[in-house]
């Protein structure tokens, strides 16, 4: 496939050009993103809760097609975020190259009002989605920290049960307060924190994995993966299967988020250019880690991998640095909660602005003064909306706790649509692909086998909910 260059002649559809508020040119918005900043973004959006689960997946897999599938997401990944940032910008005769701040925006203009509302649709429930997975997993670390120091002080065989429902609402009650950072250029500083968070769990992980290979004396696991048994039938083992393939797909959830980390960028050097470097940094290191996260989990514990790494007390010793690394996973998952959710805190008040921009309630605004920081400017609709936000994601995770189930669903939604779909329809569009054309035709196969695997996995998921 050829890589898109939106900056030659786009076929866009203008007449969409007046519904799309960030269409227009606006330069005097000042951008000071750079290559780090948006490597840091990216990192907080890839390395994630998936990556705790990565192992359980390559247990259900195997060691064959486990790496494999893993690889092909991640080339997947890659390239849909190459199409994706040559979207940014689209030329005009007129008013010169602007912007589509958001990923909608530039659906609109090549493929139509009605994609682009479908876009909007799958993006924002997959953010919203993300949101109650990032709410489940801080509540399982902190627990699991609580659970470490209560095995370590009565041993492995005392019954440490604590209740995850109250740390949900405290992580609520923080997101509540984080929320209110006015936009997605404001929480640079979190993805750094939350960035190296995530290597440092991440990297935790592997050597406790490794560890337990060496204590073993050999490697666990099997070609084709956990077999079948009487626990585990034959139609388990293909439930389970399909789950594992949503999981995965779970931990490469980026190309929800390309064109609005691209918009925190300089323009100097291109965009483009600066998010590419960034994406193929970040998505072969991410790579890398998830590797030796998974293999050596599942070398360390076989068909006894547990469903979160770092959670499932596969690891009970040094208890400190199972500690240590779930509080980095605590501290990442505040950061990457807002990092998702800002882009659509920004769509639904934007078009509440649109819909009604006399509202008084919309606009009112008071101002905060707030010790070393100077004055936060507050305002009503964003304080209530919000905070009816975070209350929902907090809700439904205390309704449906299921790690693995909830982390397949979300990686089925999310990666047919916006990893593969969009960004090929767009692709079509710009180049005038014909078809019929052995171009067209090899596109459409492959978007086709991309759809039925994101069903397969979302049907898997769907299963796994229904039973948990």
């Amino acid at each position: 496939m050829a890589e898109l260059e939106c900056s030659s002649n786009p076929v866009i559809h203008t007449s969409n050009l007046s519904h799309s508020n960030g269409c227009e040119n606006d330069e005097h918005f000042i951008r000071t993103g750079t290559f780090w900043t948006a490597t840091a973004h990216i990192v907080t959006a890839v390395i994630g809760a998936g990556v705790l689960s990565l192992a359980w997946s390559v247990a259900q897999l195997g060691w064959i097609a486990g790496p494999t599938i893993m690889i092909i997401f991640a080339v997947i990944t890659y390239y849909s975020s190459c199409l994706l940032a040559d979207c940014y910008k689209f030329p005009d005769p007129v008013t010169g190259p602007n912007r589509n701040p958001r990923y909608r925006d530039a659906v609109r203009l090549y493929l139509g009002t009605k994609k682009a509302w479908m876009c909007g649709l799958v993006q924002y429930v997959s953010l919203y989605g993300i949101g109650i997975a990032y709410t489940i997993t801080t509540s399982i670390s902190i627990r699991a920290i609580k659970q470490s120091d209560c095995y370590h002080k009565n041993g492995h065989a005392y019954h440490c049960h604590f209740s995850e429902n109250t740390i949900m609402i405290l992580f609520g009650l923080t997101q509540v307060i984080l929320s209110q950072i006015p936009n997605f250029h404001n929480v640079w500083g979190l993805s750094i924190v939350a960035a190296i968070m995530s290597f440092t769990y991440a990297s935790i992980g592997a050597g406790l994995g490794i560890g337990k290979v060496v204590e073993n004396g050999k490697f666990r696991g099997s070609i084709g993966g956990i077999s079948t048994s009487p626990i585990t039938s034959t139609s388990r083992k293909v439930w389970l299967v399909l789950q594992a393939i949503g999981d995965i797909a779970f931990s490469y959830p980026y190309s929800v988020l390309v064109i609005e980390i691209e918009d925190t960028l300089k323009s100097k050097p291109p965009e483009n250019k600066t998010m590419k470097k960034a994406s193929l940094l970040v998505v072969t290191t991410t790579t890398l880690f998830y590797m030796l996260c998974s293999f050596f989990g599942y070398a360390a514990f076989g068909d006894d991998t547990p469903g979160n790494l770092l959670t499932g007390f596969g690891f009970y010793e040094p208890y400190w640095l199972v500690d240590f690394a779930n509080a980095c996973i605590v501290v990442h998952l505040v950061g990457a909660y807002q990092v998702f959710c800002q882009p659509l805190f920004a769509f639904i008040e934007d078009w509440f602005l649109n819909k009604w921009p006399n509202n008084a309630i919309l606009h009112y605004e008071w101002d905060i003064p707030i010790p070393l920081l100077g004055l936060y400017n507050a305002k009503l609709f964003r304080l209530l909306w919000r905070t009816a936000f975070v209350i929902t994601t907090t809700v439904i995770a205390i309704l449906f706790p299921f790690f693995n189930q909830v982390l397949g669903l979300l990686g089925a939604i999310n990666f047919w649509p916006l990893a593969v779909y969009f960004p090929i329809g767009m692709y079509i569009v710009h180049n005038k692909v014909q078809m019929w054309s052995v171009d067209w035709v090899l596109l459409q196969a492959f978007s086709f086998v991309c759809l039925l695997i994101s069903l397969a996995c979302a049907v898997g998921s769907m299963e796994g909910l229904v039973k948990g």
